[in-house]
């Protein structure tokens, strides 16, 4: 008998229900919930409408003695979790660097689910490393790096930042004749770091989950935006002593800015000195897939070591980064290992590229998204962000007394409103209106509100009601007046008529090379 769709037969539970009917049911369910939820983005509030406590309470009390029927256990999901639910995916969503989904990505992430494959090994899932590799020879193709680097699938920049570091400890050790897997850390020959003022946090915490220290990394000056100055590069690199293994991070995408490292000039310090260098791009690095925008990242191929995150500007959902090394032995070295009860042939497995033994499969979201979007539509997409966040700085440069603090070079804008008192207001009030969603932060000792335009969804009308909600609140704390927040905003855009994004015209057309098929 064919039992391939996973049908289990009348009698296989012992009160005789068909467990088939209980699981269709439970999908069915999870799919009316995913309509509901996707058609109310274009109108629903941003923020949640519960806190934790309030959903700690609607999902808690004592775990019960006896199961729960699934489908029961779903509604209760519903009713409990919903209300929290933050609109990541909405397109007036703005905050930090939290990407959209794209259709293909989101049913590749329910296969994902579906299949349950432990991607660790070739043999434990050819289906997984085979989607694997084949979108980590997209990636570098994409993004023009070296087509013989390791590709490791993470779970976000922070961990893809760590993995390119081991790497990058372990081999500029070697180079001083110093075994970090035989011999480990104690009594090693020092390493030298250096990184950027505004080097993004996970490179400090990577450093110290790697030993490193966080404290011991020589801070190089910026510029005016974030960049690494290449004489104080040069100036740091001469201080240390001659033949120190050393490793050099740059960025790609400052947080605030957006702005790009001078890549040529500090990797030919850099190697010069025969540093390792390792580019944080955890969402800058996808500007490399615009013919437009790939002047910003000019000479970051030569580097050694790279970060990204797929869930960010490439639009597939949590988690997803990806580590990729030019000299694939020295991620294998540093990551891979042996064990009696491992299927292993000579070809590198995907645990010899993550810290991980057992993980989700994330390679077929990646490869959904390439695919579904081919080469232009990633540049598209990508163009599409970056003109977005323009059009926001332009915006609200024209309005008074809110001053676009960076040089909007890709997806960020950061503002001020003002005085820091009422910058930290509106941001608070634009929270509880639910229009959009942005976030403060410190910037060069002032408080700014930062805006990430990082979803495939957001198109003009998005950008302009988000404005004019700023616009009202800000005048709403300038006035003094205190509004209660509408259950659901207004002046939100009509997606009831065409769109009017890049290759909207082909959204029909599934073939159509670089549409938005099923976009919206």
């Amino acid at each position: 008998m064919d039992r391939r769709d996973g049908d289990q037969q009348d009698g296989d539970r012992p009160d005789g229900y068909p467990a088939a009917d209980r699981q269709r049911a439970v999908l069915e369910r999870v799919l009316a919930e995913s309509r509901v939820f996707l058609d109310g983005l274009a109108t629903r509030p941003v923020s949640a409408r519960a806190d934790v406590d309030e959903v700690a309470a609607a999902l808690g009390g004592p775990l019960p003695a006896d199961g729960t029927d699934p489908l029961a256990v779903i509604d209760a999901l519903v009713r409990g979790a919903e209300p929290g639910v933050v609109a990541m995916p909405s397109p007036r969503f703005f905050g930090w660097v939290i990407g959209g989904v794209l259709p293909a990505a989101l049913g590749a992430d329910w296969l994902t689910s579906l299949w349950d494959q432990n991607a660790g090994l070739l043999v434990s899932s050819p289906a997984a490393a085979g989607a694997e590799r084949v979108a980590g020879g997209w990636l570098l193709d994409l993004l023009g790096l070296p087509a013989s680097s390791a590709v490791g699938y993470v779970t976000g920049g922070m961990m893809a930042n760590f993995t390119c570091l081991a790497a990058a400890r372990d081999a500029v050790l070697r180079r001083v004749g110093w075994d970090v897997a035989v011999d480990g850390l104690l009594g090693c020959p020092p390493v030298r770091v250096l990184v950027g003022r505004e080097r993004h946090d996970t490179i400090d915490l990577s450093l110290r989950l790697l030993g490193l220290g966080a404290g011991r990394a020589v801070q190089v000056d910026v510029d005016e935006q974030g960049r690494m100055l290449p004489a104080a590069l040069a100036a740091a690199l001469d201080d240390g002593p001659a033949g120190a293994a050393t490793i050099v991070c740059l960025q790609a995408g400052n947080v605030h800015s957006g702005a790009y490292d001078p890549f040529g000039d500090c990797i030919d310090l850099a190697h010069r000195s025969g540093a390792w260098v390792h580019v944080d791009g955890a969402f800058g690095l996808w500007a490399a897939a615009s013919p437009a925008l790939r002047p910003l990242l000019a000479g970051a191929e030569r580097a050694d070591s790279w970060a990204t995150d797929a869930h960010k500007t490439l639009n597939v959902p949590y988690d997803n980064g990806i580590a990729i090394v030019a000299d694939a032995a020295a991620l294998h070295a540093a990551m891979g290992i042996e064990a009696a009860y491992l299927i292993k042939d000579a070809r590198p497995d995907p645990m010899d590229a993550v810290p991980e033994f057992s993980r989700r499969a994330r390679g077929f979201t990646v490869w959904a998204a390439l695919r579904s979007l081919g080469r232009d539509g990633v540049a598209a997409m990508v163009e599409g962000l970056a003109a977005r966040a323009r059009r926001f700085a332009e915006q609200l440069s024209d309005v008074d007394g809110v001053e676009v603090v960076n040089d909007v070079v890709f997806t960020q804008v950061c503002v001020r409103l003002g005085s820091a008192e009422v910058t930290r207001e509106v941001a608070r009030r634009l929270l509880a209106d639910g229009t959009a969603w942005m976030t403060p932060s410190t910037w060069h000792g002032q408080t700014v509100l930062r805006i990430s335009v990082s979803n495939h969804r957001t198109n003009d009308a998005d950008v302009d009601a988000s404005v004019a909600a700023l616009v009202r609140i800000l005048d709403d704390v300038r006035s003094g007046t205190a509004r209660t927040p509408s259950s659901r905003p207004t002046g939100l855009p009509d997606r009831s008529g065409p769109d009017s994004r890049p290759g909207a015209a082909d959204a029909g057309d599934p073939q159509s090379p670089g549409s938005y098929a099923g976009v919206e």
